[in-house]
């Protein structure tokens, strides 16, 4: 994992969690971590897509 990946993993995770981690409730920043951790072990698993820069992209 690199920097740029984790960097766009936590960009792209839901608002909420990032909200989340901000609030006084130390419950509700609990489950934002959980699922931010969540998100970064899902997002981790999946492959690295490099677009091919010869691939036309056709209109669906």
């Amino acid at each position: 994992m690199d920097r740029e990946r984790l960097s766009l993993i936590l960009q792209t995770s839901p608002t909420w969690v990032r909200l989340g981690l901000t609030v006084r409730d130390a419950a509700l920043r609990e489950r934002a971590a959980d699922a931010l951790a969540a998100t970064i072990i899902e997002r981790l698993d999946e492959p690295l897509t490099v677009p091919d820069v010869n691939q036309m992209p056709l209109p669906l």
